[in-house]
């Protein structure tokens, strides 16, 4: 009797080594260098969807696709977009987060009228991703660190944020406003302290930075982690299931 409950352990454990692994959820991201992925030389420069496997467990696959320097438009005219549209797979998800790149309004190929072209393009990416049986999440950009001479933090991104909100309302996207969370991220570390959320470096500080760096658009190691955790424990807050696997929401003190 014991012989054969072993012999039938023995089976289920083989059998068991044989079974594929959980299926992955696969979130593919899309927009501009406030999310890419950057080169090591390049640090302390750091996307905030280069972190985001830090804040899911390991069920959840991330494909960053976002570029540095692209819109709406260039990431579609580029056939980028159809790179990720011939990729996704019924239930993955695709956030979407354009905008600081298409308000150059002197470069024909990224800019984007708010109201139309940008709105058009945010339609296209909801409405395609839905057809291949994804789910897209609308993701407001972040904001710049972007402060007067009086310390009053001011807007750059204009009619964009409040376009993509409209779309979302619309369409039933959830929406995972960054340009609300990190303006009032920005405002709670003040003019000094928010330095250190973006690349500010000093002279002879990194290699590749020889005369140092003022960038208020782009965002340290430190300040793409907080955007990350911020757009995780936002997921959980407007219902979108993803949250369940995430990992490491608590602020760093």
């Amino acid at each position: 009797m014991i012989k054969r409950i072993l012999l039938l352990v023995f089976i289920l454990v083989l059998l068991g080594s044989f079974l594929p692994p959980p299926a992955l959820v696969t979130i593919f991201t899309i927009g501009d260098s406030t999310m890419a992925n950057k080169k090591a030389e390049t640090y302390p420069e750091t996307g905030w969807c280069q972190v985001l496997p830090l804040f899911f467990t390991e069920s959840v696959s991330i494909k960053n696709h976002a570029v540095n320097g692209r819109s709406s438009k260039s990431f579609i005219t580029e056939g980028r977009w159809k790179v990720v549209l011939d990729s996704l797979k019924q239930g993955d998800y695709v956030f979407i987060q354009f905008g600081h790149n298409d308000e150059k309004e002197k470069d024909s190929s990224r800019y984007t009228n708010p109201y139309t072209g940008y709105r058009r393009n945010l339609i296209k990416f909801v409405i395609e991703s839905r057809q291949k049986g994804a789910l897209p999440v609308l993701v407001t950009p972040i904001v710049r660190r972007n402060f007067n001479e009086t310390g009053t933090l001011i807007d750059t991104h204009g009619a964009y944020p409040e376009v993509m909100r409209s779309v979302a309302a619309q369409l039933n996207v959830p929406l995972i406003d960054l340009q609300i969370l990190t303006e009032e991220m920005v405002i709670r570390h003040g003019v000094e302290g928010s330095k250190s959320l973006y690349v500010h470096v000093k002279p002879g500080e990194y290699a590749f930075y020889p005369e140092g760096k003022e960038d208020n658009t782009h965002l340290s190691e430190k300040g793409a982690k907080e955007v990350a955790r911020m757009a995780v424990n936002e997921m959980s807050t407007i219902g979108i299931p993803l949250a369940k696997e995430a990992i490491n929401t608590e602020r760093e003190k």
